[in-house]
């Protein structure tokens, strides 16, 4: 479904402004290149932080006091 949004959106950027609309083109992989350290930094941040957690509840899991969160 995002991707149908996503294309319908460009063919209606490509019926008022063609030049806009290919420039677009070319340069998304430029775009998603430099985006790409910013991916990897939050994916990394993401596991860190849920290394954390899983240590700072594992005393209490292994009490029993506390059962897992599911997200």
């Amino acid at each position: 479904m995002k991707f149908l949004t996503i294309l319908l959106l460009w063919c209606l950027l490509w019926v008022l402004c063609w030049p806009l609309a290919l420039l677009a083109l070319v340069l998304w992989p430029f775009v998603w290149l430099l985006a790409l350290p910013f991916r990897l930094v939050g994916i990394t941040f993401s596991a860190l932080f849920a290394f954390l957690r899983a240590l700072l509840m594992l005393p209490a899991r292994l009490l029993g006091g506390a059962r897992p969160l599911t997200a």
